[in-house]
This record gives structure tokens, C-alpha cells and sequence, in this order.
């Protein structure tokens, strides 16, 4: 048998019959250079207009995600790597929603602000994300946001977070740890049977996610219909699971173009 190519044009993909929801990593998958555009935002209003759940998970801090989850057409935003999640609430504020309680995270914090402060004192130009102030339930790193690291500094961050006995995960922009079980994959389990009365294990053929780098890799290896933006391309060498279908676009024009196949399909 022939082997299927395991980044196969998006072109070629066919949507589930009766699609669930649209679950999306943010950064360099919504945004383009840091910004998420217009026709992004047009994209998840029409999904969500077929009646679709969308969710963005992220690696940025639920500080950095208010804004995002008042203004933007979504279910709700899950952030810090699966940690906590943001939902509008009929008096239109927001609900916040943890799966840590109070005093593990407050515990968690202490560890994991000295765990930075070593990691800053020990590899050179390392430094603290400039959304780090907005974070609750982990700590980041900035690779490629506003500075330059280079690999070899990349990988020793991890492994001094590896150390402290913490998660470690690499964004396109951040690298982040935390303490705790959650991950990306646990918190769209989360959220999805928490907001919806779901479970995505048993639906899971009727879900898609879109990402674009190292971070997303659990979700491309347990979601059937998984897309990664063709900017993707950077991180192919360090992913041990790589997405069913690539776009051809990059970054939030990547997800028009999925969100466009998906409603075409839909019509």
C-alpha cells in the first residue's frame, strides 16, 4: 500500500460529514506578523455562523487573552498551554476558568518564577516573554518574538525546565514551562466537556485543529483531521508528528484558506 504523504495539500483533504468545531493555535496561525487581520476575524465569524464552536488554545498568557476573547467571534480562549480559559458570560464580562485550584497555582508560581530567574541568570540572552506579567499558570521564554535565540539555547532553556521537573513546550515564538498535567490536548478535552457536554475522545472525527509549530504536535498526533499552515515548513525537522494537510498560505491567510475549503464543503 501506498504510504499516505503526511503533509498532503489541504486541497486534497475532506472534512468530516457533520464537523463539531474548529479548535486553533493563535499566534503564527491566526496572526500575521503579530497581528490577527480582519478577514481572520471575517473567517471565524462565518465559521461560527454554520453553527461551528470555535476555540482557539494557546501558549499566551490569559492577561494577554482578554481583549481577544471579548472582541473576537469565538466559544471561548483557552490559554497557558491548556491551563485556564476565558468565556464571555451573559453580563459581558468574562468568566475565568482553572483547572489548577487556588492554592496549587499560587504553590506552582513561586517554583516556577525562580525556575525563570535561573534560566535568565544562566544562558545568555535568555529573557522573559514581554506578556509575562499576564501569566498566571506558566512561565515563557522569548525565542523569536522580539530577540533571536539560537537553537542550541533554545534546547538548554528546555532541558533547564526539564530539570525543575516542569512541562516544556516550544511555540513560534515562546518557549514555555509549567508544572501540572494540563497541556493543549488536555485543555481542549477540557473545554470541550466543560462548555459543551462533550467528549472529544468520542467525537473526535468531527473536530479539526489547525497550528503551526512544535507545540501543536500532540494535537496533530491525536486529531484525525489535523491542518498546519504552510509556514509550518519551519519546524517540519523537529516534529516528531506532523499534520494530515498543509495549507498553501502562510500564518492567518493559512486559516482563511482552511476556513474557506470548510464552508465551500458546507454550502
Amino acid at each position: 500500500m501506498t504510504a499516505v504523504n503526511p503533509l498532503s495539500p489541504l486541497a486534497s483533504w475532506t472534512p468530516p460529514a457533520s464537523p463539531l468545531g474548529i479548535l486553533t493555535d493563535i499566534d503564527d496561525t491566526l496572526t500575521t506578523e503579530g497581528v490577527v487581520p480582519g478577514h481572520v476575524v471575517d473567517a471565524m465569524a462565518a465559521l461560527k455562523a454554520t453553527g461551528l464552536r470555535v476555540v482557539p488554545i494557546t501558549g499566551r498568557p490569559v492577561g494577554w487573552s482578554e481583549p481577544f476573547a471579548q472582541a473576537w467571534p469565538v466559544d471561548a480562549i483557552v490559554a497557558e498551554n491548556g491551563a485556564v480559559a476565558l468565556q464571555r458570560n451573559a453580563q459581558g464580562g468574562l468568566d475565568k476558568l482553572y483547572q489548577q485550584d487556588e492554592a496549587t497555582r499560587a504553590a506552582n508560581y513561586a517554583r516556577m518564577q525562580q525556575v525563570l530567574a535561573d534560566i535568565e541568570a544562566s544562558v545568555p540572552g535568555a529573557l522573559r516573554a514581554t506578556d509575562s506579567a499576564g501569566r498566571e499558570c506558566d512561565i515563557a521564554v522569548d525565542h523569536s518574538e522580539f530577540t533571536q535565540m539560537p537553537q542550541p539555547d533554545i534546547d538548554r532553556c528546555v532541558a533547564l525546565m526539564q530539570a525543575a521537573g516542569m512541562n516544556a513546550t516550544v511555540s513560534s515564538i515562546h518557549i514555555n514551562g509549567w508544572y501540572g498535567a494540563h497541556n493543549k490536548l488536555e485543555g481542549a478535552r477540557w473545554i470541550v466537556r466543560t462548555l459543551f457536554d462533550l467528549d472529544l475522545d468520542a467525537t473526535l472525527d468531527r473536530w479539526i485543529y489547525i497550528g503551526d509549530s512544535t507545540n501543536d504536535q500532540l494535537m496533530f498526533q491525536h486529531m484525525p483531521h489535523s491542518v498546519g499552515v504552510a509556514n509550518i515548513a519551519r519546524f517540519v525537522p523537529q516534529l516528531r508528528h506532523l499534520p494530515r494537510h498543509v495549507t498553501r498560505a502562510e500564518r492567518g491567510d493559512g486559516f482563511v484558506e482552511l476556513a474557506q475549503h470548510l464552508l465551500a464543503r458546507r454550502a
